[in-house]
C-alpha cells in the first residue's frame, strides 16, 4: 500500500507518537472544595486522602512522549468527562526525557509525566508514593504482573516495595509485516522458528525488499527491539527481568545471550537492515513502513491503532519466534509509565486520572482502539470488541500468549536510568558499523551497568 511521502509523514506525525513530553507547569489551583494541597517546607504538597479532582477548576501539567497520539486522547477524554480539569501538556523526545527526568522532577515538578526507568528517580526521593492511591483505588487486587515494574525496594530494586507510577495501558513488542510484500515472496503465514524468519528475510532481500527499516539513529538504539526478542528465544525472560531490575549478580554476559547477540551481527552482515539504519529515527522507520519499502519492522503495539488507519487490511504481528517449533516465547511487555513528582501541585487529582485511565470504560476503549494495548486494570474489567481481521486483534492475541508462557520482560533499555542513552544506544551503532562485535557489545553494556548500579 503506497503512499505520497508527504502523507505518510503527516500520518506518522499525527498519529505515531508514543516516545516524548516535556513538561508545562502552570500554578494551580487545590483539586477541590474537599481537598487540600498545602505546601510543604520543601515546596512540595501533601495531600489529603480523598484522590479526586473535586469541583473547583483545577490544572494538571503533563510532561509527555512526542509521537504517540495515546495520552492526548486520553486528556481530552479526561477533561469532556470532567470539565472542571485542564490538562496543560508540553512533549519532548523520549530521549530527551531521560536525560532530563531528576531536573525537571526536582526543579519544574510534573502532575504527570512520561517516565524512564524509575528506580533512581524513586531511590532519589523524586516520585510521588503511591501506596495510598493503590489501597484507596484498590489496585491490589489488579494481576500482580502489572505494577511490579514500577515498584522499588528500599534498596533502589525494582519488583517489590512502593509503588512509584502507573501505566497508560500494558505494551508489547514484537514483528509487524507488510502483508502484500509477505505474499510477493511466499509468505503466507509467520515464522514458527528463527531459521524460518532468517530464509524470510533473505527471501525479501532477494526480491529487492529491505527486509527491515529499523530505526538506530540518533539518541535512541532500536536494534535493541530486536536484540531483545532474540535475547528472549535463545534464553529466559526471567533472567532479563534479574537484569533490569537489577537483582544482585545479575548480568546478560551469558552464553545465551552471546548467541542472540550474535544472530543479530549476522543479521547486519546480511544486509536484513535498511542500508542507512544508523541514520533511521523512529518517524522515517515508520513513513517507510507505512508506503511499502520494507517487509518487516520491530516495534510494539503501541502503532496497531495507527496501522489499522493508515494500512487496513495489509498489516500482520507476530512474536520473535523460539529456535525450535513449538518453543515457548517471550517479548518486551511493559506498562506505558507514567508517574506523579513528589513535589507535584495536584498529586491526588493526578493519580484520580491514573485510576480512570484503567477503568472507565471510555478510557479503555481509547487505550485498544488507540494505544492498541491492553489496558491496565482488573482482569474481568471492560474490554471493547475488535475487529477480528485488525492488527490490533492479532496484538492482543499475542499479548495472551506472552502472559500464557509467563514471558513478559521488561525493556532492556531500563535497566538504570542513563544505560539506553548511553552505553545501548552507541554500542549497538557500534554493531552495525562493524567497529565492535557481538561479544565486545554485551561486555561493554554489562561493565557500563555495573558500574551505574555501583557493583
Amino acid at each position: 500500500m503506497s503512499r505520497t511521502s508527504g502523507t505518510s509523514r503527516r500520518a506518522v506525525a499525527t498519529a505515531s507518537l508514543a516516545l516524548s513530553g516535556i513538561l508545562a507547569l502552570t500554578a494551580c489551583s487545590a483539586p477541590g472544595g474537599s481537598t487540600t494541597d498545602d505546601s510543604t517546607a520543601d515546596g512540595g504538597s501533601t495531600a489529603s486522602g480523598d484522590f479526586t479532582c473535586g469541583t473547583d477548576d483545577v490544572t494538571l501539567s503533563a510532561y509527555i512522549e512526542t509521537g504517540f497520539p495515546l495520552a492526548t486522547a486520553l486528556f481530552d477524554e479526561f477533561s469532556a468527562q470532567h470539565p472542571n480539569v485542564t490538562i496543560d501538556v508540553r512533549e519532548d523526545q523520549f530521549a530527551v526525557i531521560t536525560q532530563n527526568a531528576p531536573r525537571v522532577l526536582a526543579d519544574d515538578p510534573p502532575d504527570l509525566m512520561r517516565l524512564p526507568q524509575v528506580s533512581d528517580l524513586a531511590a532519589d526521593g523524586l516520585l510521588y508514593d503511591l501506596e495510598d492511591a493503590a489501597a484507596h483505588f484498590g489496585w491490589d487486587q489488579w494481576p500482580g504482573s502489572q505494577l511490579e515494574q514500577m515498584r522499588v525496594d528500599e534498596n533502589g530494586r525494582r519488583g517489590n516495595g512502593p509503588l512509584y507510577a502507573m501505566g497508560l495501558n500494558f505494551s508489547m513488542t514484537g514483528i509487524f509485516y507488510n502483508v502484500e510484500l509477505a505474499e510477493q515472496i511466499g509468505m503466507t503465514e509467520p515464522p514458527a522458528t528463527l531459521a524460518e524468519l532468517d530464509a524470510v528475510m533473505q527471501a525479501a532481500k532477494d526480491a529487492g525488499i529491505t527486509p527491515m527499516a529499523q530505526f538506530n539513529g540518533g539518541a535512541t538504539g532500536g536494534l535493541a527491539f530486536p536484540l531483545q526478542g532474540l535475547m528472549a528465544s535463545y534464553g529466559e525472560p526471567a533472567d532479563i527481568n534479574a537484569w533490569t531490575f537489577q537483582q544482585p549478580n545479575a548480568t546478560i554476559s551469558t552464553p545465551e545471550y552471546a548467541r542472540a547477540a550474535e544472530h543479530l551481527q549476522r543479521w547486519v552482515e546480511a544486509g536484513y537492515f535498511a542500508p542507512d539504519v544508523n541514520s533511521l529515527d523512529y518517524s522515517m522507520m515508520m513513513s517507510r513502513f507505512i508506503d511499502g519499502e520494507s517487509l518487516f519492522i520491530f516495534n510494539g503495539d503501541w502503532e496497531s491503532g495507527n496501522l489499522d488507519t493508515q494500512m487496513p487490511g495489509n498489516v500482520g504481528f507476530f512474536l520473535v519466534p523460539p529456535v525450535e517449533d513449538g518453543g515457548e516465547v517471550g517479548a518486551m511487555s511493559a506498562p506505558l509509565t507514567y508517574g506523579i513528582s513528589a513535589r507535584a501541585a495536584n498529586p491526588e487529582c493526578a493519580a484520580y486520572f491514573l485510576d480512570w485511565v484503567a477503568t472507565n470504560d471510555q478510557a479503555r476503549t481509547i487505550a485498544v482502539e488507540i494505544g492498541g494495548s491492553h489496558p491496565m486494570g482488573p482482569a474481568d474489567a471492560f474490554m471493547p470488541e475488535i475487529s477480528a481481521d485488525s492488527v490490533t486483534a492479532q496484538t492482543l492475541a499475542a499479548g495472551a500468549t506472552i502472559g500464557e508462557d509467563n514471558g513478559a520482560m521488561e525493556f532492556i533499555a531500563n535497566a538504570t536510568g542513563a544505560i539506553y542513552a548511553t552505553s545501548w544506544t552507541p554500542n549497538l551503532q557500534k554493531l552495525v558499523a562493524g567497529e565492535i562485535d557481538a561479544a565486545t557489545l554485551l561486555a561493554t553494556v554489562q561493565a557500563d551497568y555495573e558500574s551505574q548500579i555501583g557493583n
